[in-house]
């Protein structure tokens, strides 16, 4: 891979083509900053022009929570850019109840196909290419509420720890194609979907674990969205090319996993 250099480092990225969902603010658009310095071009979505774009990207209103809006936004890539090298995906969420069975039937399918089946979609649609050209990068962002999976937020933890699965089982599938799909598990970071669900917490009069970041995480602080972008872009890069099927914890220490 031909190495550029400019003021700012290495472009260790550039000619790389890439998709990131829910690009428009918090993790995702440090995410598709961290992209651009390192001279991939970048389309990137949300389901409504909210938040702040970072310059130098392409953006399109897409839903991935549909398989209309999946194809959609795999057509608007290939017709931007020819197909995509990198597709990180990011767009994820759900609300908090007072507990699973408060969980109406639509808020789980809502969960299921925003964080989980979203990815599935959009998997199917570009990794072809990928295929073809037998070389590709895939990054899925997860949850480490996983690892401490709690009523009230259910329907989220179990779309993704499903996510987390079909990550590792793609991963194997796809590894004769010369194709990496890994995970990046972020702990709490302070982003505006974040406070929004802090805000719903309280709202509801539930105490969600580790209030103050001081008293949980061992690094003592909440993670920032550069912090995931980093991991990002280490796993899309030379720099992890005999790394797949791993999941890259990103959360201070605070989350106990296996």
């Amino acid at each position: 891979m031909t190495t550029i250099e400019n003021g700012s480092g290495t472009r260790e990225l550039a000619g790389k083509r890439a998709l990131v969902t829910g690009g428009s603010r918090g993790i995702g658009a440090a995410v598709v900053r961290r992209l651009l310095d390192a001279g991939a071009e970048v389309l990137t979505t949300a389901r409504s022009a909210t938040g702040t774009v970072p310059e130098g990207a392409t953006f399109v209103e897409a839903d991935v929570r549909t398989r209309a809006g999946a194809e959609a936004l795999a057509g608007a890539a290939r017709e931007a850019f020819g197909g995509v090298d990198i597709l990180v995906h990011n767009a994820g969420g759900a609300r908090p109840h007072q507990g699973s069975s408060a969980i109406p039937d639509e808020e789980w399918q809502d969960a299921l196909d925003l964080n989980y089946l979203a990815s599935v979609r959009l998997d199917s649609l570009l990794t072809p290419g990928m295929r073809e050209r037998r070389s590709g990068m895939i990054v899925h962002v997860s949850s480490a509420a996983v690892a401490t999976p709690i009523g009230p937020f259910l329907h989220y933890t179990a779309a993704k720890a499903a996510l987390e699965n079909y990550s590792r089982g793609l991963a194997l599938e796809l590894a004769p194609y010369g194709i990496r799909v890994n995970t990046v598990t972020p702990g709490r970071v302070a982003t505006p979907g974040g406070e929004a669900t802090r805000e719903q917490w309280a709202r509801l009069d539930l105490a969600p674990a580790g209030t103050n970041a001081g008293d949980t995480v061992p690094l003592g602080r909440d993670g920032r969205p550069d912090d995931i972008a980093h991991a990002v872009l280490f796993l899309v890069s030379e720099r992890a090319g005999w790394l797949t099927g791993s999941n890259l914890v990103v959360d201070g220490g605070e989350f106990p996993r296996s």
